[in-house]
Protein backbone atom coordinates (compact mmCIF):
# COMPACT_ATOMS: atom_id res chain seq x y z
CA UNK A 1 0.00 0.00 0.00
CA UNK A 2 1.49 3.35 -1.06
CA UNK A 3 1.60 6.20 1.50
CA UNK A 4 -0.69 9.11 0.75
CA UNK A 5 0.62 12.45 -0.52
CA UNK A 6 -0.55 14.06 2.72
CA UNK A 7 1.51 11.60 4.77
CA UNK A 8 4.62 12.24 2.65
CA UNK A 9 4.17 16.00 3.03
CA UNK A 10 3.83 15.69 6.82
CA UNK A 11 6.93 13.51 6.97
CA UNK A 12 8.91 16.08 5.02
CA UNK A 13 7.79 18.95 7.22
CA UNK A 14 8.57 17.29 10.53
CA UNK A 15 11.87 15.55 9.79
CA UNK A 16 14.88 17.23 11.48
CA UNK A 17 16.55 17.99 8.13
CA UNK A 18 13.56 20.07 7.09
CA UNK A 19 13.44 22.28 10.21
CA UNK A 20 14.47 25.88 9.95
CA UNK A 21 18.09 26.48 10.93
CA UNK A 22 18.73 27.65 14.47
CA UNK A 23 19.18 31.45 14.70
CA UNK A 24 22.78 32.69 14.65
CA UNK A 25 24.02 35.71 16.59
CA UNK A 26 26.69 36.20 13.91
CA UNK A 27 23.99 36.89 11.33
CA UNK A 28 23.53 40.28 12.99
CA UNK A 29 27.02 41.21 11.75
CA UNK A 30 26.62 40.14 8.13
CA UNK A 31 25.23 43.51 6.94
CA UNK A 32 28.34 45.26 8.27
CA UNK A 33 30.58 42.82 6.37
CA UNK A 34 28.58 43.29 3.17
CA UNK A 35 28.92 47.08 3.43
CA UNK A 36 32.68 46.76 3.92
CA UNK A 37 32.44 48.26 7.41
CA UNK A 38 33.61 45.14 9.27
CA UNK A 39 36.19 42.69 7.94
CA UNK A 40 35.08 39.74 10.03
CA UNK A 41 34.51 38.47 13.54
CA UNK A 42 34.41 35.48 15.84
CA UNK A 43 31.60 35.75 18.40
CA UNK A 44 30.90 33.48 21.34
CA UNK A 45 28.17 33.15 23.95
CA UNK A 46 28.66 31.01 27.06
CA UNK A 47 26.73 30.08 30.18
CA UNK A 48 28.62 29.53 33.44
CA UNK A 49 29.32 25.90 32.51
CA UNK A 50 29.41 25.59 28.73
CA UNK A 51 29.88 27.38 25.44
CA UNK A 52 26.42 27.88 23.95
CA UNK A 53 27.65 28.97 20.52
CA UNK A 54 30.79 30.11 18.75
CA UNK A 55 30.23 31.58 15.31
CA UNK A 56 32.11 33.37 12.55
CA UNK A 57 31.34 35.95 9.93
CA UNK A 58 33.37 37.61 7.20
CA UNK A 59 37.08 37.33 6.62
CA UNK A 60 40.30 36.94 8.58
CA UNK A 61 42.00 38.26 5.43
CA UNK A 62 39.72 40.22 3.09
CA UNK A 63 42.24 40.57 0.30
CA UNK A 64 42.96 36.84 0.12
CA UNK A 65 39.29 35.98 0.79
CA UNK A 66 40.26 33.76 3.74
CA UNK A 67 37.13 33.19 5.80
CA UNK A 68 37.22 33.79 9.54
CA UNK A 69 37.49 30.56 11.57
CA UNK A 70 36.40 29.94 15.14
CA UNK A 71 39.96 29.23 16.34
CA UNK A 72 41.54 32.31 14.76
CA UNK A 73 43.92 34.32 16.92
CA UNK A 74 43.56 37.99 17.90
CA UNK A 75 45.67 40.56 19.70
CA UNK A 76 43.42 41.22 22.69
CA UNK A 77 45.45 44.20 23.94
CA UNK A 78 43.94 45.67 27.13
CA UNK A 79 41.82 42.58 27.73
CA UNK A 80 45.13 41.46 29.28
CA UNK A 81 44.45 43.85 32.19
CA UNK A 82 41.72 41.83 33.99
CA UNK A 83 43.87 38.70 33.64
CA UNK A 84 46.79 40.50 35.29
CA UNK A 85 44.45 41.72 38.03
CA UNK A 86 43.14 38.19 38.62
CA UNK A 87 46.71 36.91 39.00
CA UNK A 88 47.54 39.57 41.57
CA UNK A 89 44.34 38.85 43.49
CA UNK A 90 45.54 35.26 43.87
CA UNK A 91 48.42 36.67 45.90
CA UNK A 92 45.93 38.75 47.92
CA UNK A 93 44.00 35.56 48.68
CA UNK A 94 47.25 33.93 49.85
CA UNK A 95 48.08 36.85 52.16
CA UNK A 96 51.26 37.72 50.24
CA UNK A 97 49.92 41.11 49.12
CA UNK A 98 47.39 43.58 50.53
CA UNK A 99 45.52 45.90 48.18
CA UNK A 100 46.23 49.01 50.24
CA UNK A 101 49.94 48.29 50.56
CA UNK A 102 52.04 51.09 49.05
CA UNK A 103 53.83 50.17 45.83
CA UNK A 104 57.14 51.07 47.48
CA UNK A 105 56.75 48.18 49.94
CA UNK A 106 57.53 45.80 47.07
CA UNK A 107 59.39 48.17 44.73
CA UNK A 108 61.71 50.43 46.76
CA UNK A 109 62.58 52.52 43.70
CA UNK A 110 59.18 54.21 44.11
CA UNK A 111 60.18 55.74 47.47
CA UNK A 112 61.75 58.73 45.72
CA UNK A 113 58.78 59.46 43.47
CA UNK A 114 57.65 63.05 42.94
CA UNK A 115 54.52 64.64 41.46
CA UNK A 116 54.44 67.31 38.75
CA UNK A 117 52.37 70.38 39.68
CA UNK A 118 53.41 72.47 36.67
CA UNK A 119 55.03 71.55 33.37
CA UNK A 120 55.82 73.24 30.06
CA UNK A 121 58.45 72.61 27.41
CA UNK A 122 61.22 74.15 29.53
CA UNK A 123 60.17 73.73 33.16
CA UNK A 124 58.82 71.09 35.51
CA UNK A 125 57.77 72.01 39.05
CA UNK A 126 57.71 69.04 41.43
CA UNK A 127 56.47 68.32 44.92
CA UNK A 128 55.95 65.27 47.07
CA UNK A 129 52.46 63.74 46.66
CA UNK A 130 50.03 63.90 49.57
CA UNK A 131 50.09 60.10 49.75
CA UNK A 132 51.94 57.37 47.94
CA UNK A 133 50.21 55.18 45.31
CA UNK A 134 48.99 51.75 46.40
CA UNK A 135 48.41 48.42 44.69
CA UNK A 136 44.68 49.20 44.62
CA UNK A 137 45.51 52.41 42.76
CA UNK A 138 47.46 50.41 40.17
CA UNK A 139 44.52 48.11 39.46
CA UNK A 140 41.81 50.79 39.31
CA UNK A 141 43.78 53.49 37.37
CA UNK A 142 44.07 55.99 40.22
CA UNK A 143 47.85 55.78 40.82
CA UNK A 144 48.83 59.18 39.43
CA UNK A 145 50.97 57.51 36.77
CA UNK A 146 50.71 58.51 33.11
CA UNK A 147 49.68 55.97 30.46
CA UNK A 148 53.32 54.97 29.96
CA UNK A 149 56.85 56.34 30.03
CA UNK A 150 58.99 58.00 27.38
CA UNK A 151 61.14 54.85 27.16
CA UNK A 152 58.20 52.72 25.93
CA UNK A 153 58.28 53.93 22.36
CA UNK A 154 57.62 53.14 19.63
CA UNK A 155 56.32 49.78 20.93
CA UNK A 156 55.19 48.46 24.32
CA UNK A 157 57.05 45.15 24.21
CA UNK A 158 60.79 45.84 24.02
CA UNK A 159 61.67 46.59 27.67
CA UNK A 160 62.05 43.98 30.37
CA UNK A 161 59.15 44.40 32.81
CA UNK A 162 61.58 45.37 35.58
CA UNK A 163 63.05 48.12 33.39
CA UNK A 164 59.68 49.39 32.16
CA UNK A 165 58.42 49.70 35.73
CA UNK A 166 61.69 51.29 36.78
CA UNK A 167 61.05 54.01 34.20
CA UNK A 168 57.70 54.79 35.86
CA UNK A 169 59.43 55.27 39.21
CA UNK A 170 61.54 58.11 37.76
CA UNK A 171 58.61 59.64 35.87
CA UNK A 172 56.73 62.28 37.92
CA UNK A 173 53.20 61.44 38.96
CA UNK A 174 50.61 63.44 37.05
CA UNK A 175 48.14 63.96 39.91
CA UNK A 176 47.56 63.08 43.57
CA UNK A 177 47.05 59.32 43.89
CA UNK A 178 43.45 58.32 44.58
CA UNK A 179 41.93 61.61 43.42
CA UNK A 180 41.37 60.88 39.72
CA UNK A 181 40.69 58.01 37.34
CA UNK A 182 43.22 58.16 34.47
CA UNK A 183 43.54 55.03 32.34
CA UNK A 184 47.12 53.80 32.66
CA UNK A 185 49.12 50.91 31.25
CA UNK A 186 51.87 51.91 33.68
CA UNK A 187 49.75 51.10 36.73
CA UNK A 188 48.79 47.63 35.49
CA UNK A 189 52.37 46.93 34.39
CA UNK A 190 53.51 47.88 37.88
CA UNK A 191 51.02 45.37 39.31
CA UNK A 192 52.61 42.77 37.04
CA UNK A 193 56.04 43.56 38.46
CA UNK A 194 54.66 43.26 42.01
CA UNK A 195 53.47 39.75 41.08
CA UNK A 196 57.09 38.89 40.31
CA UNK A 197 58.45 40.27 43.58
CA UNK A 198 55.73 38.78 45.79
CA UNK A 199 55.64 35.34 44.15
CA UNK A 200 59.27 34.76 43.26
CA UNK A 201 58.26 33.82 39.71
CA UNK A 202 58.52 35.85 36.54
CA UNK A 203 55.25 37.50 35.56
CA UNK A 204 55.10 35.36 32.43
CA UNK A 205 55.68 32.14 34.39
CA UNK A 206 53.11 33.04 37.06
CA UNK A 207 50.43 33.75 34.46
CA UNK A 208 51.11 30.46 32.69
CA UNK A 209 51.20 28.29 35.82
CA UNK A 210 48.51 29.89 37.93
CA UNK A 211 45.95 31.20 35.42
CA UNK A 212 46.30 30.05 31.82
CA UNK A 213 47.23 26.45 32.63
CA UNK A 214 44.42 25.78 35.14
CA UNK A 215 41.85 27.41 32.82
CA UNK A 216 43.00 25.43 29.79
CA UNK A 217 43.88 28.64 27.92
CA UNK A 218 46.35 26.86 25.65
CA UNK A 219 46.12 29.43 22.83
CA UNK A 220 46.79 32.49 25.00
CA UNK A 221 50.31 33.77 24.43
CA UNK A 222 52.63 36.77 24.28
CA UNK A 223 54.48 35.46 21.22
CA UNK A 224 52.41 33.53 18.67
CA UNK A 225 54.05 30.42 17.25
CA UNK A 226 54.49 29.98 13.49
CA UNK A 227 51.35 27.81 13.47
CA UNK A 228 49.36 30.41 15.39
CA UNK A 229 50.52 33.20 13.09
CA UNK A 230 48.78 31.38 10.23
CA UNK A 231 45.54 31.87 12.19
CA UNK A 232 46.14 35.49 13.19
CA UNK A 233 43.31 37.69 11.97
CA UNK A 234 44.50 40.61 9.87
CA UNK A 235 44.13 44.11 11.34
CA UNK A 236 42.06 46.75 9.52
CA UNK A 237 41.38 50.47 9.73
CA UNK A 238 39.27 52.88 7.66
CA UNK A 239 40.86 53.57 4.29
CA UNK A 240 42.30 57.05 3.69
CA UNK A 241 39.36 58.11 1.55
CA UNK A 242 36.97 57.15 4.36
CA UNK A 243 35.31 54.44 2.30
CA UNK A 244 35.97 50.82 3.08
CA UNK A 245 38.90 49.29 4.92
CA UNK A 246 42.64 48.86 4.54
CA UNK A 247 45.02 46.42 6.23
CA UNK A 248 47.62 47.59 8.74
CA UNK A 249 50.18 46.05 11.14
CA UNK A 250 49.68 45.84 14.91
CA UNK A 251 51.53 49.11 15.39
CA UNK A 252 52.01 49.00 19.21
CA UNK A 253 53.98 45.73 18.89
CA UNK A 254 57.42 44.92 17.48
CA UNK A 255 57.79 42.51 14.57
CA UNK A 256 58.32 39.65 14.08
CA UNK A 257 55.59 38.83 16.59
CA UNK A 258 57.14 35.43 17.34
CA UNK A 259 60.50 36.98 18.29
CA UNK A 260 61.72 35.66 21.65
CA UNK A 261 63.09 39.10 22.56
CA UNK A 262 59.59 40.58 22.70
CA UNK A 263 58.57 41.09 26.34
CA UNK A 264 55.19 40.43 28.03
CA UNK A 265 53.21 43.59 28.76
CA UNK A 266 50.73 43.13 31.66
CA UNK A 267 48.66 46.06 30.45
CA UNK A 268 48.12 44.89 26.88
CA UNK A 269 50.37 42.24 25.38
CA UNK A 270 48.35 39.04 24.98
CA UNK A 271 47.07 37.19 21.93
CA UNK A 272 44.16 34.80 22.41
CA UNK A 273 41.11 33.08 20.92
CA UNK A 274 37.41 33.40 21.64
CA UNK A 275 37.28 30.10 23.55
CA UNK A 276 40.26 30.98 25.74
CA UNK A 277 38.84 34.39 26.62
CA UNK A 278 35.49 32.73 27.40
CA UNK A 279 37.19 30.36 29.85
CA UNK A 280 38.46 33.35 31.81
CA UNK A 281 35.05 35.03 31.70
CA UNK A 282 33.31 31.87 32.89
CA UNK A 283 35.67 31.65 35.87
CA UNK A 284 34.70 35.20 36.85
CA UNK A 285 30.99 34.46 36.28
CA UNK A 286 31.25 31.41 38.56
CA UNK A 287 32.69 33.48 41.40
CA UNK A 288 36.27 32.28 41.01
CA UNK A 289 35.58 28.61 40.25
CA UNK A 290 36.74 26.55 37.28
CA UNK A 291 35.19 23.12 37.34
CA UNK A 292 35.61 21.90 40.91
CA UNK A 293 38.71 24.02 41.52
CA UNK A 294 38.68 27.45 43.14
CA UNK A 295 41.13 29.88 41.56
CA UNK A 296 39.96 33.07 43.31
CA UNK A 297 37.99 33.74 46.45
CA UNK A 298 34.52 35.26 46.25
CA UNK A 299 35.88 38.32 48.08
CA UNK A 300 38.47 38.84 45.33
CA UNK A 301 35.86 38.44 42.57
CA UNK A 302 33.60 40.92 44.38
CA UNK A 303 36.47 43.42 44.61
CA UNK A 304 37.35 43.03 40.93
CA UNK A 305 33.79 43.27 39.60
CA UNK A 306 32.48 45.98 41.90
CA UNK A 307 33.06 49.67 41.18
CA UNK A 308 36.16 51.06 42.92
CA UNK A 309 35.95 54.53 41.34
CA UNK A 310 32.44 55.54 42.37
CA UNK A 311 33.28 59.12 43.36
CA UNK A 312 35.87 59.72 40.63
CA UNK A 313 33.78 59.43 37.45
CA UNK A 314 31.02 61.69 36.15
CA UNK A 315 27.94 59.53 35.58
CA UNK A 316 26.12 62.49 34.00
CA UNK A 317 28.62 62.27 31.13
CA UNK A 318 27.97 58.59 30.67
CA UNK A 319 31.18 57.51 32.37
CA UNK A 320 30.87 54.03 33.84
CA UNK A 321 32.98 52.60 36.59
CA UNK A 322 36.13 50.60 37.08
CA UNK A 323 36.84 47.81 39.52
CA UNK A 324 40.17 46.03 39.74
CA UNK A 325 41.19 45.37 36.15
CA UNK A 326 37.56 45.41 34.93
CA UNK A 327 35.09 47.99 33.67
CA UNK A 328 32.04 47.80 35.95
CA UNK A 329 28.42 48.85 36.30
CA UNK A 330 27.60 48.28 39.95
CA UNK A 331 29.06 49.06 43.35
CA UNK A 332 30.18 46.08 45.43
CA UNK A 333 28.43 44.99 48.59
CA UNK A 334 30.43 43.06 51.15
CA UNK A 335 27.59 40.59 51.68
CA UNK A 336 26.36 40.54 48.07
CA UNK A 337 26.90 37.99 45.31
CA UNK A 338 30.46 37.20 44.27
CA UNK A 339 30.04 38.99 40.92
CA UNK A 340 28.90 42.47 41.87
CA UNK A 341 27.37 43.28 38.49
CA UNK A 342 27.87 43.20 34.73
CA UNK A 343 31.52 43.87 33.90
CA UNK A 344 34.16 43.25 31.29
CA UNK A 345 36.97 44.79 29.26
CA UNK A 346 37.77 45.77 25.72
CA UNK A 347 40.98 45.94 23.73
CA UNK A 348 42.57 48.60 21.52
CA UNK A 349 41.50 46.83 18.33
CA UNK A 350 37.83 46.49 19.41
CA UNK A 351 37.88 43.02 21.00
CA UNK A 352 35.64 42.67 24.05
CA UNK A 353 34.52 40.29 26.78
CA UNK A 354 31.39 40.97 28.85
CA UNK A 355 30.28 39.06 31.94
CA UNK A 356 26.63 39.40 32.96
CA UNK A 357 25.66 37.70 36.23
CA UNK A 358 22.03 38.80 35.86
CA UNK A 359 21.62 36.94 32.56
CA UNK A 360 24.26 34.36 33.51
CA UNK A 361 26.07 34.86 30.21
CA UNK A 362 29.58 35.57 28.98
CA UNK A 363 29.88 37.17 25.53
CA UNK A 364 33.11 37.41 23.56
CA UNK A 365 33.49 39.69 20.53
CA UNK A 366 36.71 39.14 18.57
CA UNK A 367 37.57 41.53 15.74
CA UNK A 368 40.77 43.34 14.68
CA UNK A 369 39.90 46.93 13.88
CA UNK A 370 41.79 50.15 14.60
CA UNK A 371 38.67 52.15 13.85
CA UNK A 372 35.72 51.45 11.56
CA UNK A 373 34.31 52.86 8.37
CA UNK A 374 30.64 53.83 8.14
CA UNK A 375 28.56 52.26 10.91
CA UNK A 376 31.05 49.48 11.67
CA UNK A 377 31.42 50.57 15.29
CA UNK A 378 27.76 49.62 15.79
CA UNK A 379 28.44 45.97 14.98
CA UNK A 380 29.16 45.03 18.58
CA UNK A 381 25.84 46.49 19.74
CA UNK A 382 24.09 44.46 17.03
CA UNK A 383 25.80 41.31 18.32
CA UNK A 384 24.78 42.10 21.90
CA UNK A 385 21.16 42.68 20.88
CA UNK A 386 21.09 39.38 18.96
CA UNK A 387 22.57 37.63 21.99
CA UNK A 388 19.90 39.08 24.26
CA UNK A 389 17.14 38.10 21.82
CA UNK A 390 18.34 34.50 21.43
CA UNK A 391 19.97 33.64 24.77
CA UNK A 392 18.92 36.31 27.24
CA UNK A 393 15.41 35.09 27.97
Amino acid sequence: MRPSRAFLFALLVFTPSARAADPRVADSLQPFVEKNELAGAVVLVASPDKVLTVETVGFADREAKIAMKSDDLFWIASMTKPMTAAALMMLVDEGKVTLDDPIEKYLPEFKAQWMAVFQDKDTVLLKKPGRVPTIRDCLRHTSGMPFGSALETPTIDKLLLKDAVGSYAITPLQYEPGTKYVYSNAGINTAGRIIEVASGLSYEEFMAKRLFGPLGMTETTWRPTSEQLKRLAKTYRPSKNGKGLEAMPISPLAYPLSDSTRQPCPGGGLFSTARDVAAFGQMILRGGMHGEKRLLSEDSIRAMTGTQTDTLLDKSKGEGGYGLGLSTTRKSKKDGPAVAGPCGHGGAFATNVWIDPDKKLVTVYMVQHAGFSGDGAKARSAFEKATADIYGK
